[in-house]
């Protein structure tokens, strides 16, 4: 849904600047009214390098919030300080900062400096991001303060840190893209969440390039590539892992490359051995001649892209999966050649900046670690500060949000360009977490769902009201300009931080000045990874923007990275070995479906501002079925359907498509109240990125209304019962529940009898496989020994599992066997002989009922030495 103009110079009176929305910072113009009005009503593309004139729906109705009849124009408390359930009220400037002030004292005074926590946005610009962080550490002197862009590039920036050292978004223009034979896109939908950008891609297929697309959905994206790979949500790691099976086993890896420029590849290369195609098809659902034909394309292509986005990124291993498809790319060579590489796909608009310089709860300025004591010292130079007074690191973002309220947790919380209850994880639990702070402030342009929960609203500038920079997907510094005033009741964030540290007596330390912050900016950031040192805004708005890093004035900037070396202390890439493990959740009896989420073409974000919009732009929220799916839940197009997994309960209309897998049900995030998809997502986190479980949960799927029946989307349903509020998701509490939908302390929802369902009736099966390759020591030939704790598997109450099929391979030159033991007790032997491999069809063994233990042991001569590949499989019913 792109639309575009014909290249043409600036109207007169017009002002250049850039889109508010995704990471591709579209250039436009804005043309003030004639006759004296102060506010623009003209919106145009600009010929800019990564819109080139194009623009997309979003883009185009901007202009349109600026003068929005529902933007806040005055801070807003309590009628009654300290009691939510009191009304907001108009107050002024002083007031509504006097009680911030008092909230802020009255918290550290009580609790300590961490008592009080600052959550920032993705979206805002440079100097702000910067400003924030400073805030937290020199006015507040907390370490609680992190931000919404933890729950989108977190896991594949720690990825790309650990591997390369450096973290940038695409290590190279966007224009590239169409100069590469080969893409790979992993878990992207960039014709709907950023339209203009499809034109690169576009114009490579025109050239002949082949593209591939990984995704559980048939996207607009996946429609246009010549291959689609539609994998089961949660699997991408495997696929990676099998994809770079093949390419060792075909020897179509770069052996010169990866010797030159890397360390590592015989770990992973041991690690992938398990990942033989036959099993890799059953990990993920794609055929093996596609894994096949996708390795070849990628390695026989004079340049090729491995491309990630949230997809392959937002689950409990979204690094271990991001460094999957790192190893695929350093394998392939590709990493700093000409039109090829490996790159992540930012989303929010100011995605890349908001991470570089210190509103991470780890980070200063230019991408430094706050735990690195050279990197304390000079930044605390740069702000006049003792190093000593900089507090250490703080809480990631779901970690800060889940204590918060509680002791040792955050009881005055400030909140700027975020909306949390839509965009974060276990939603209901989020609310809850608020609602349990002493003081919660919001800073935003509308009233979201987060700021209807304050203690103290203030309304902010807009885009097109401050100036500023912004780092776009490609680590472009670009300017957004000014132009028009806000209105004289409105300030900047930049206004409200130093009239805040003024009031805390640390105002010296602060300006509001976008420029002077900014200055300040390119010397904390100087010598940093993420250097803006050589970057003003004069160069960027001479050269359409400079691409970091860039030490001095007059250094050109870098557009391409890792051409020579890579960011690490030898300039080698880092190989790391990393292995599939299953999604917290599996589908179960109660919870029988996969839910992934995702975004749309019209709405962005938490569709604070896009919602806003009218006509086309605010479709209803819906859930996408596939029709098998449907027809088995009595489900028609445009009915109401209930989704509801083990934490929360939501409302969709039902678009049913055979663009997704049957086993899987697909929503949008850009909606709060009845429709808030992230009230079901799963808060389990990445050990390394803190990344929350997004993409993948159980779920059931329920009929709940005629199309007609649209109450039903503005009626927040029934939820479960709050589980324990300890961090990360409380197994304990996770029961399955009762398929009367009863909910603690309310009675289950009413529904028509015309509404129900027999699924209870149905049978569900799913299947089990122990697997891997192992290495062993016999310890005689009738002296079983367990080989690993994940060739055990525990039968689920209530379920039945049987024994499928047995494959193993032996790399010794002696019998071998492996016993099959059921509850510790021998009931199958599987000899191996000597270098040899066997596959043994069993049909039906017997029944293993639910509280069975399924284990493989092996028994081997004693003292032998080897390796041995073992594929049981296993349907449970």
């Amino acid at each position: 849904m792109i639309a575009t103009a014909a290249a043409s110079s600036t109207p007169a009176g017009a002002t250049e600047t850039h889109c508010p929305y995704c990471s591709l910072q579209c250039g436009i113009s804005l043309t003030r009214k004639p006759a004296g009005g102060i506010r623009p009503i003209v919106l145009e593309p600009l010929d800019f390098p990564t819109n080139r004139g194009g623009l997309c729906a979003k883009g185009f109705t901007a202009a349109e919030l600026l003068d929005h009849k529902e933007r806040l124009l005055t801070p807003l408390v309590r009628t009654v300080d300290g009691d939510r359930t009191s009304p907001l009220r108009p107050a002024s400037w002083a007031e509504a900062l006097a009680r911030i002030v008092a909230a802020v004292t009255h918290s550290q005074q009580t609790h300590g400096p961490d008592a009080v926590g600052i959550f920032g946005g993705g979206g805002l610009t440079n100097e702000k991001a910067y400003a924030l962080g400073k805030f937290a550490r020199v006015a507040l002197r907390t370490a609680m303060i992190d931000y919404n862009g933890r729950f989108c590039m977190s896991s594949a920036a720690t990825a790309g840190n650990r591997a390369f050292g450096i973290d940038r978004g695409l290590p190279f223009p966007l224009a590239d893209i169409a100069e590469a034979a080969a893409v790979l896109l992993v878990g992207g939908n960039p014709a709907d969440t950023m339209p203009p950008a499809m034109q690169y891609f576009d114009e490579g297929r025109a050239k002949g390039a082949r593209h591939i697309v990984v995704d559980p959905r048939l996207t607009n994206t996946a429609a246009g590539a010549g291959l689609h790979l539609a994998l089961r949500p949660g699997t991408d790691l495997a696929l990676a892992n099998g994809l770079l099976h093949i390419a060792i086993r075909e020897n179509l890896v770069d052996i010169d490359y990866i010797a030159a420029r890397t360390t590592n590849f015989a770990a992973v290369k041991a690690a992938v051995a398990a990942y033989w195609p036959d099993r890799v098809e059953r990990i993920t659902g794609v055929a093996v001649a596609d894994l096949e034909q996708t390795v070849r394309t990628l390695a026989a292509a004079p340049s090729a892209m491995i491309l990630t986005a949230r997809g392959a990124e937002q689950h409990s291993k979204g690094t271990d999966t991001t460094h999957a498809w790192i190893n695929l790319a350093l394998a392939l060579g590709l990493p700093g050649k000409w039109a090829s590489g490996y790159g992540t796909i930012t989303g929010q608009g100011n995605g890349q900046g908001g991470r570089e310089h210190g509103q991470k709860a780890d980070q200063l300025p230019g991408y430094r670690r706050l735990d690195d004591p050279a990197a304390r010292a000079h930044v605390a130079g740069v702000w006049g500060i003792h190093p000593d007074e900089l507090p250490a690191p703080g809480k990631s973002a779901f970690e800060m949000l889940d204590r918060l309220g509680t002791d040792g947790g955050v009881r005055t919380l400030l909140v700027f360009a975020s909306n949390v209850i839509v965009s974060a994880p276990d939603a209901n639990r989020v609310r809850r977490r608020l609602q349990a702070l002493d003081t919660l402030v919001v800073s935003d342009i509308f009233l979201s769902e987060t700021a209807q929960l304050a203690d103290v609203v203030l309304p902010t500038a807009q885009w097109a009201e401050e100036e500023g920079t912004m780092t776009n997907v490609e680590g472009r510094v670009i300017r957004r300009r000014r132009a028009v005033v806000p209105p004289k009741s409105v300030l900047t964030d930049l206004q409200v931080m130093r009239r805040l540290a003024d009031a805390l007596g640390r105002g010296r330390f602060f300006s509001d000045e976008p420029a002077q912050v900014f200055d300040e900016l390119r010397r904390a950031s100087a010598g940093g990874l993420a250097d803006y040192a050589g970057i003003t805004y004069e160069r960027i708005e001479a050269e359409q923007g400079v691409f970091w890093p860039c030490p001095t004035a007059d250094h050109p900037g870098t557009p391409r990275l890792f051409a020579d070396r890579f960011a690490t202390a030898d300039g080698r890439a880092r190989f790391f070995p990393v292995h599939h493990r299953k999604p917290v959740e599996s589908p179960d009896r109660s919870y029988p479906y996969t839910l992934t989420t995702g975004r749309l073409l019209t709405q962005y974000q938490s569709g604070t501002q896009t919602r806003r919009l009218g006509g086309t732009m605010v479709p209803d929220p819906t859930v996408q079925l596939h029709p098998d799916l449907a027809r088995r839940l009595s489900i028609e197009n445009a009915d109401m359907v209930e989704l509801r997994t083990r934490r929360g309960a939501a409302v969709f209309r039902a678009d049913v498509t055979t663009a997704i897998r049957a086993d899987t049900v697909f929503t949008p995030f850009h909606w709060g109240g009845a429709s808030n998809a992230n009230v079901l997502t799963d808060p389990a986190l990445d050990p390394l990125s803190k990344m929350p479980e997004f993409k993948v949960c159980a779920v059931d799927v329920v009929r709940v209304g005629d199309p007609d029946d649209t109450h039903l989307l503005a009626r927040v349903p029934a939820q479960p019962a709050p589980q324990r509020s300890a961090f990360g998701p409380d197994r304990a509490a996770q029961a399955p529940r009762s398929r009367s939908r009863s909910v603690a302390g309310s009675a289950p929802p009413s529904r028509p009898a015309a509404f129900s369902r027999t699924k209870d009736n149905a049978m569900h099966t799913r299947n089990k496989f122990l697997q891997g390759v192992f290495g062993f020591t016999g310890k005689g030939i009738d002296q079983p020994v367990p080989l690993d704790a994940s060739l055990s598997y525990l039968v689920p109450d209530g379920s039945v599992a049987q024994a499928l099929y047995f494959r193993g391979g032996n790399t010794t030159d002696e019998l071998i066997t492996l016993v099959m033991l059921r509850d510790g007790v021998p009931m199958r032997y599987f000899p191996i002989g000597a270098k040899s491999d066997v596959h043994v069809p069993l049909r039906v063994v017997e029944d293993l009922e639910g509280g069975t233990t399924v284990e493989l042991q092996l028994a081997a001569p004693d003292g032998l030495t080897g390796t041995v590949i073992l594929d049981i499989g296993l349907v449970v019913v």
